[in-house]
């Protein structure tokens, strides 16, 4: 089965994005599922994970909601409050929703230490407990906060989305490279190979700028542990879905073989968030 493992869906009445103004220009739409599934199938993927884009439990309602009306969509990746002392309740009432599959703090959007007040690492343990999906929305600049956390927490179940927002369009690696050989050496972490597009040079870039972010994160982390995400619709403001996709098999390391691209683009996903479908 070939799943995108992070796209969006929004609808701009919701009103609590935040982040989603007019000023977003082709952002600031509604984008449902009806406008994806043509695209979705031209490209023959199945199933998607629609991933929170506000941070309020009303979005996790919204996006359940919409599971429960769309076979495309595999799973959910809600938002929940970390820093919460009613994190326990919210996290145990989510948790019965056959449908959330995960969650994600909006990271970067947070303070680079967020992550290791106590109160979320009080709350992480819950997570870790239980192994829990989370998907962590870094930039380069929470990295090394977030390895502190790894060295309390080793066996988190957890994704790197993004692959932490490198600085593509600037063509720098370090420390980028060595914080992400860092967060793969402990084996429960995943990196999504999406949003890469977007880091790039807007007024000019090619597929090439992202090979050596690419080459990096599939040799640190190998074939098991990558997903494929468009982050439709986000990506819009940069490219098509199309141009992503083709530009992510371009980037990819020619020795990759098929059994590593069905991994790649829907095997890892499926495994990682544990889902039921078929």
């Amino acid at each position: 089965m070939r799943i995108d493992a992070h796209q969006h869906y929004w609808k701009t009445a919701r009103g609590d994005y935040g982040w989603l103004t007019p000023e977003q220009g082709i952002l600031y739409a509604d984008y449902m599922p009806e406008q994806l599934h043509e695209t979705l199938a031209g490209y023959g993927f199945e199933r998607t994970i629609v991933v929170q884009a506000a941070p309020t439990l009303e979005e996790t309602e919204f996006m359940l909601a919409l599971y429960e009306k769309y076979d495309s969509i595999a799973g959910v990746v809600g938002w929940l409050d970390l820093a919460s002392p009613e994190f326990g309740e919210q996290y145990a009432k989510f948790r019965k929703h056959q449908g959330f599959v995960g969650f994600r703090p909006m990271l970067q959007d947070l303070p680079d230490q967020w992550i290791i007040q106590t109160q979320v690492m009080a709350n992480l343990e819950l997570v870790v407990r239980d192994e829990f999906p989370i998907d962590l929305q870094l930039r380069p600049r929470h990295l090394p906060y977030m390895l502190e956390a790894l060295r309390v927490f080793p066996t988190l179940r957890a994704v790197i989305d993004h692959a932490a927002k490198p600085f593509i369009a600037e063509k720098t690696l370090d420390p980028w490279k060595m914080q992400m050989t860092e967060m793969a050496a402990y084996p429960n972490v995943m990196c999504k190979l999406s949003g890469l597009v977007t880091e790039a040079n807007q007024q000019a870039w090619s597929w090439e700028d992202l090979v050596p972010y690419v080459h990096h994160v599939v040799e640190v982390f190998g074939t098991d542990r990558i997903m494929f995400g468009s982050d439709w619709p986000v990506c819009l403001t940069t490219c098509s879905y199309q141009e992503v996709y083709d530009v992510l098999l371009k980037a990819l390391p020619p020795y990759m073989s098929q059994d590593d691209h069905d991994a790649l683009f829907g095997g890892n996903v499926k495994r990682f968030y544990d889902l039921r479908c078929t």
